[in-house]
């Protein structure tokens, strides 16, 4: 297999098989992500590409899923995506599903009618890295896009019939910008349709600039009790029809799971008990030892 550098896989979808297609990130600018730092965007050779479901036909013949590797896959445009899955079902011709990841403007350069092709090529979930739905925070981290574009591309996918993810990065727009992040974003996220909302609380990791600019006091980080209060007005705010999952270091019940709408005002009693009695240092020293977003 033509796997490059480190291997980021959602573990939340089918693990076996994965395929790479693409090297790095398009964007890269993130100011709290360092995973391609120094990985340059590029499409893999289709030789390569076309090897790998070789050797993939050969140990798993049967396969029905797929993860499309690796930070933005779907940035590559129709006429170069759709090739590369017409391959996955000719060498794995019981394939149901092919999952991806991706930026909110990796879907600009496709129309609804390109995308409604790939689903039937396979194409049936996708996660999109969001972070935030408030204009200010998405300028202020860097972003590259604005929520005019989340909501636009979104509403794209549902017209094609494709599932897809939206993520919340909790405390990313620090102490002064907390309430605006969590309160607008799930506005934004409330006026789409996603399969899933799925929440992670920041980490400063090393030789990201947000981290700089923390040391340089230009960003001041959440404490672990304020990134609860700012998870806890998110899902206040967050009306959506959806599953929930979240990567916080709270040790909670009744957080992760489906039917979000039926079980909000349990999600919410969970993060007030948190905030109540939570333990904050062990909450920090989980964060701590995280190595990668």
């Amino acid at each position: 297999m033509h796997f490059t550098g480190t291997v980021y896989r959602n573990p939340y979808w089918a693990t076996f098989p994965l395929l790479q297609i693409t090297e790095g990130c398009t964007h890269n600018k993130c100011k709290f992500c360092t995973m391609y730092k120094d990985v340059d965007f590029r499409m893999q050779p289709m030789e390569w590409i076309e090897d790998d479901l070789r050797e993939i036909a050969e140990i798993a013949p049967d396969a029905k899923t797929i993860q499309l590797l690796s930070a933005n896959p779907l940035a590559l445009s129709f006429d170069k995506l759709s090739p590369i899955l017409e391959m996955i079902n000719k060498y794995l011709p019981k394939m149901e599903y092919i999952y991806t990841a991706g930026r909110v403007d990796d879907l600009k350069n496709k129309t609804a009618e390109q995308l409604k092709v790939l689903k039937e090529l396979g194409m049936r979930e996708i996660s999109l890295g969001v972070e935030s739905g408030d204009d200010w925070t998405l300028e202020r981290i860097n972003k590259g896009y604005r929520s005019e574009d989340i909501l636009e591309q979104c509403h794209k996918l549902e017209d094609a019939g494709i599932n897809y993810w939206m993520t919340f990065l909790n405390g990313v727009a620090g102490r002064e910008h907390s309430i605006d992040h969590a309160v607008n974003s799930a506005k934004i996220f409330s006026q789409c349709k996603p399969m899933l909302v799925g929440t992670g609380g920041l980490t400063l990791f090393p030789s990201t600039p947000l981290l700089e600019e923390a040391k340089r006091g230009e960003f001041s980080p959440l404490s672990e009790k304020e990134m609860l209060i700012e998870l806890k007005t998110f899902v206040e705010n967050l009306d959506c029809d959806c599953s929930f999952i979240t990567h916080h270091t709270i040790s909670g019940k009744n957080l992760t799971g489906p039917d979000f709408l039926k079980r909000k005002d349990s999600i919410i009693a969970s993060l007030d008990d948190e905030i109540k009695h939570g333990d904050m240092d062990r909450m920090a020293a989980v964060r701590n030892r995280k190595r990668t977003l």
